[in-house]
C-alpha cells in the first residue's frame, strides 16, 4: 500500500482494496475512487464516494490490490487514523469507515460528529 503525506495513515482494508478494485475495472484508465467529508447528514458531516480520473497534487493516494482510493487534504483531516472497510452482512453490502475521530454516528454509518 502507498500513503502519501501521511502522519496518521488512514487504512484501506483488503476487502474495501478488493471491492474498490472490481468497481474500476470498468472505468476509464487511471480511474480511482475518492473518499471525502462534506458537511450534512443526520449527525454533521457525511462521507462521500466519487468515481473520478481528476488527481489533485496534493491528494493523500492510497494503493492496494489494483484499487486507487483519493483522499482531499480537507477530508484527510477528519479521516485520519481511519479505516476504510467494505462489510457484507444481513442487511446488504457497504463500505464502512471506522473513525477514531468521530464522537458519534447516525445508524447507518454514512454521517458522524466531531
Amino acid at each position: 500500500m502507498t500513503e502519501t503525506l501521511t502522519e496518521t495513515p488512514v487504512v484501506l482494508t483488503a476487502s474495501a482494496a478488493r471491492r474498490v478494485a472490481e468497481i474500476l475495472k470498468d472505468e476509464a484508465p487511471g480511474a480511482a475512487l475518492r473518499v471525502g467529508v462534506d458537511g450534512g447528514g443526520c449527525s454533521g458531516f457525511q462521507y462521500t464516494y466519487d468515481i473520478t480520473t481528476k488527481r489533485e497534487a496534493d491528494d493523500i493516494v492510497l494503493e492496494a490490490e489494483g484499487a486507487t482510493v483519493l483522499i482531499d487534504q480537507v477530508s484527510f483531516e477528519y479521516l485520519k487514523g481511519s479505516h476504510i472497510d467494505y462489510v457484507s452482512d444481513l442487511m446488504g453490502s457497504a463500505f464502512k469507515i471506522h473513525n477514531p475521530q468521530a464522537t458519534a454516528s447516525c445508524g447507518c454509518g454514512t454521517s458522524f460528529a466531531i
